[in-house]
């Protein structure tokens, strides 16, 4: 899900190390993120559309909910940047949300399929 960090890997002043460290600690912290009208993570779900990490170690996380009128869509983006400063590194997380493209089911993984039963 993190598939555009990558491409900004290429790029980055930071060592190869370091990003995959960063990577590695971004999607534990997303994962401890839980919709509560839903019991999976949103990383699992899909609502995490993009990340990036600058060179200064800012965070952009780019992501969308089960649906616009979500009832806790004034307060997830606030969990899921106090889940990301959590990192040791990260300097600052700017979250931004986006229901383009519309979030659905075909977005979700394997593991959350199968803790919602949707198989």
């Amino acid at each position: 899900m993190l598939d555009d960090t990558a491409a900004a890997e290429e790029e980055s002043a930071l060592p190869q190390e370091e990003l995959d460290r960063l990577t590695e600690q971004l999607v534990v912290q997303l994962k401890t993120v839980f919709d509560p009208e839903i019991p999976v993570d949103i990383y699992e779900l899909g609502l995490i559309y993009k990340v990036d990490v600058s060179d200064e170690r800012d965070v952009l996380v780019e992501m969308t909910l089960t649906a616009p009128g979500c009832p806790v869509a004034g307060d997830m983006p606030g969990w899921v940047q106090d889940a990301v400063v959590k990192i040791e590194g990260i300097k600052s997380c700017k979250v931004d949300l986006t229901f383009n493209p519309p979030w659905d089911p075909s977005r979700m993984s394997d593991e959350a399929k199968l803790q919602l039963n949707m198989f």
